[in-house]
């Protein structure tokens, strides 16, 4: 290979900062970058099988970890063979991080202050990703990740908007806020701007923006200011994805999250009342310490409950340094268990509810492949006949599968 070349792993912020890091490193020759996730064991599992290919792919190239994985554990990538130079989260945006002197550069995370500075990445995707947060200023007991993002920080809406523009600019349809904890936009901030407030201004000042998404958003952190938008803005997409992670309440304050099974359910049904075609996405873990089965089964009752058609499961995945680490475990054979028996409900849903759009009309945004697309709730579209990548197209809804609907283009 030639050039640079960046693997992101785990989640939208890790995309919108690839192209970040592309630009950082530009000019490098034979260079592997990857910019993994920490979220689960199972993820960095992932990442070290993936160097691992890439260096018998590609045995003359460098190969550079950062992200996540790297912060916070840096010594388990150091330790490789494939591994070149591990890079901290707060370092890799930087050029001279990526000097082939360089083989191992990791800051203090919490130290961070440094203004975020977002860049369009769109570059092998349909969509452009664009970080307005990063960190995370709340300490739930299973999570790893502030460790590996530091505390929350917040992009300038200035900042924000110019990206917006630049993205539109380079054709983008669609435009994806992204951060670590999204809804906690704006306190770090002069004024104190809020989310609601940015989705305002990016509406207001990018009006050729045709469709704004908003990545995974904390329930609690949903004021009525976003509420109205997400219910009543048609350019802000009707998909909105949770952080749910529980439907039992103790199981939630062991978690130490901060809203409760009938908080969330309550914010859907208000969501749904005001706009119907609003499809609810949720990350729910199964196996969580000390779940017995009528917790287990609050959480089988949610996706129905929550009316969830994008469920995201997680089985349990101690990580070492948190609290729930240190909490009575589950046996791994039963969290598999539970984790197999809610994607399987999960699953059903999503079939139930893709089932239920056959015979409607969706505006879709082609993929690059030409024949698969994304409509405004998310559903994965199999399009007839190849269409345009990056365009929006209106399209009749002939089936689904388990998983996607099939359609052809409108007609009159």
């Amino acid at each position: 290979m030639s050039g640079v070349e960046v693997v992101n792993f785990g989640c939208r912020l890790n995309i919108a900062e690839g192209e970040g890091i592309r630009q950082a490193a530009a000019g490098a020759n034979n260079l592997i970058v990857f910019n993994t996730c920490a979220v689960t064991a199972e993820a960095e599992r992932q990442a070290r099988q993936a160097i691992r290919k890439a260096a018998r792919v590609n045995p003359d190239s460098r190969i550079i970890v950062t992200g996540c994985g790297a912060q916070i554990n840096p010594d388990q990538y150091a330790a490789m063979p494939e591994v070149s130079a591990v890079i901290g989260n707060a370092d890799k945006r930087s050029a001279a991080a990526y000097a082939p002197a360089i083989t191992r550069q990791v800051s203090d995370i919490f130290g961070e202050t440094a203004l975020l500075r977002p860049v369009v990445s769109g570059d092998g995707h349909t969509r452009a990703h664009i970080e307005v947060q990063n960190g995370c200023d709340h300490r739930c007991t299973f999570c790893i990740i502030p460790f590996g993002r530091g505390d929350s920080r917040s992009v300038p809406a200035g900042l924000v908007i110019e990206a917006v523009a630049r993205a539109v600019d380079a054709g983008h349809q669609e435009v994806v806020l992204t951060g670590i904890d999204l809804t906690s936009y704006g306190p770090d901030l002069p004024g104190k701007p809020t989310l609601g407030q940015l989705v305002e201004r990016i509406l207001k000042h990018v009006p050729d923006l045709p469709r704004l998404r908003l990545s995974s958003l904390d329930c609690i952190e949903i004021d009525e200011r976003l509420f109205d938008l997400v219910t009543g803005e048609p350019r802000v997409m009707p998909h909105l994805h949770l952080s749910l992670q529980s439907g039992d309440d103790m199981i939630l304050k062991r978690m130490k999250r901060r809203h409760s099974r009938g908080q969330a359910v309550d914010l859907i049904s208000r969501i749904n009342e005001r706009r119907p075609e609003v499809a609810i996405g949720a990350d729910i873990i199964a196996g969580f310490p000390t779940e017995t089965e009528a917790m287990f089964a609050g959480s089988v009752a949610l996706i129905a409950d929550g009316h969830i058609v994008h469920g995201h499961i997680f089985p349990y995945s101690p990580r070492s340094g948190t609290p729930a680490a240190r909490m009575p475990q589950l046996e791994r054979a039963l969290v598999k268990d539970r984790a197999a028996c809610l994607r399987a409900v999960a699953e059903a849903a999503k079939a139930n509810w893709l089932a239920s759009l056959i015979g409607s009309r969706q505006r879709v945004l082609v993929e690059k492949d030409g024949r698969t697309a994304h409509a405004e709730n998310y559903a994965v579209v199999r399009l007839a006949a190849d269409a345009v990548p990056g365009t929006i197209v209106e399209v009749d809804v002939t089936g689904s599968t388990d998983n996607a609907l099939r359609a052809k283009a409108k007609t009159c």
